[in-house]
């Protein structure tokens, strides 16, 4: 027996992992272009950890007053803090900190994207159904903690658009009733700006985030499917007691890895070719000054849009102005993300369905969920579009009072019309799978029968084509309507 021979029984003797070990390399896995969003996200997440820890070298974590004398001239001799000049000596002056950078946000661009994406899929096939409630939940955690990591990380460098975004997170903080003045100062460690607001961030977004998402990950992408059945699409072989696929070792560890280098390759491509969040530009953050046309990354900007759509109301309740103009933004979004949170409980709840389900539906068998999906990525399409209500009415020479009302009325219709339209359609498709499974393909052939009537020649459809748009009844009953 060769040494590694000898130290693999070696350590299954102490630690006894060599039965799960190959019935994990047996385990099947289904092959299918969708399934792969969940790992674009887990690799864009190593990507981000590795490009993290480069940063962390050269960072300094501090608000502590400097004045700038590094290779940027423009802002040569500018007062500014150590977290700013820190973040300019990694763009301007570290070999390839720059590139480091850039690698760094466009990964967590992807990764906040293919979370989305992920999400997605698994919502429109019902994949969140029982027994994966519990997965479904700990993925909606990871997205939260990817948007607060993100906007931890978007804060870190201390400049003018940076500390635009975080001004307004304060804001918001702030007119939540009676905690609100208490948790800013919990978050800043006094006002605003504070001298301690910089390190907190810093210690939440390389430690404690990025601790509990390391925790989640493994148990979201590893134990848990691997623990249950392995989803899949109604074809082949895949039914609701087996999943048709290819086993884990070697087919899946080699195209797995393979994908894994292609999402790295594609990263470090746009961090080469497309510029992201040029901080030098932008200056050192300072209370008193502003620049228009500010947005923030794409997966927070839904936030800025619901505070642009409502009007600045405000009410005086027992002498205390309470802020309608950001209260309730923060409310609506915050009902958004429970019902998500909560939607595969909600829905067992309102059709009944306590059934164990391991075959996936196509989005048109579930019409009303799939009705909801849409209505629900136009309410937040319309969010974040609303962010950019300034750059829209100055492109388009359009008012900015026309346009900030045009949003609001797509925030109310849009939705309503969407799910209308997507259910409509889905329904329409269910009908034309009946039709096809009733009567065949139409070949375009016309011929006359014995009695003189004209009809069209038509051949059954392939056998997997028959199953795959052949749902069980129970389950067409219970999402169909």
């Amino acid at each position: 027996m060769s040494a590694t021979g000898r130290a693999a029984e070696a350590l299954d003797e102490r630690l006894g992992g060599a039965a799960f070990a190959r019935r994990g390399m047996r385990k099947a896995f289904p092959d299918h272009w969708s399934f792969m969003l969940g790992e674009i996200a887990l690799y864009s997440f190593v990507v981000l950890l590795l490009s993290g820890v480069f940063l962390t070298f050269f960072f300094k974590p501090s608000m502590a007053e400097v004045v700038y004398d590094g290779s940027y001239a423009p802002l040569r001799g500018t007062t500014m803090s150590e977290a700013y000049a820190s973040t300019l000596h990694i763009s301007l002056d570290v070999r390839g900190g720059l590139l480091m950078r850039q690698v760094h946000h466009w990964s967590a661009i992807l990764f906040v994207a293919a979370i989305v994406a992920h999400m997605l899929r698994v919502f429109f096939t019902g994949a969140f159904r029982k027994p994966r409630e519990l997965n479904w939940l700990f993925g909606f955690t990871l997205f939260t903690l990817a948007m607060v990591n993100g906007f931890t990380g978007y804060s870190l460098p201390d400049d003018l658009l940076s500390g635009t975004g975080l001004r307004l997170i304060i804001g918001s903080v702030q007119s939540i009733p009676v905690v609100g003045v208490y948790l800013s100062f919990f978050i800043l460690g006094g006002e605003f700006p504070g001298t301690d607001m910089i390190p907190r961030f810093y210690i939440l977004h390389v430690l404690l985030v990025p601790g509990l998402m390391l925790a989640l990950v493994p148990v979201h992408a590893i134990i848990l499917p691997w623990v249950q059945k392995h989803t899949d699409f109604r074809r082949g072989r895949s039914t609701e007691k087996a999943v048709e696929g290819k086993p884990f070792y070697p087919v899946f560890m080699a195209k797995t890895g393979a994908f894994f280098l292609f999402t790295a390759g594609v990263t470090v491509l746009m961090a080469t070719f497309f510029q992201v969040n040029p901080v030098w530009q932008y200056g050192a953050y300072s209370p008193t000054a502003i620049s228009a046309g500010t947005q923030p990354d794409w997966y927070l900007a839904f936030g800025d849009g619901a505070l642009r759509l409502m009007p600045g109301w405000d009410v005086t309740v027992a002498g205390h102005t309470i802020a309608l103009g950001v209260l309730v933004p923060l409310l609506v979004i915050t009902v958004f993300f429970t019902g998500l949170a909560l939607y595969p409980f909600l829905e067992a709840r309102f059709t009944g369905d306590r059934a164990m389900h391991h075959v996936l539906d196509r989005p048109r068998d579930a019409a009303t969920r799939t009705g909801i999906g849409a209505g629900g990525i136009v309410f937040y399409a319309v969010l974040w579009a609303a962010a950019g209500n300034d750059i829209i009415a100055e492109t388009f020479h359009l008012s900015l009072f026309a346009t900030t009302w045009l949003f609001r009325a797509l925030l109310f219709t849009g939705p309503v019309i969407a799910f209308v339209v997507t259910r409509r359609l889905c329904l329409g498709l269910q009908r034309r799978d009946m039709l096809l499974l009733k009567h065949g393909i139409e070949t375009g052939i016309i011929v006359r029968e014995m009695s003189g009537r004209y009809v069209e020649r038509t051949r059954p459809l392939p056998e997997e084509a028959q199953v795959e748009l052949s749902a069980t009844p129970s389950s067409k009953s219970l999402t169909s309507g």
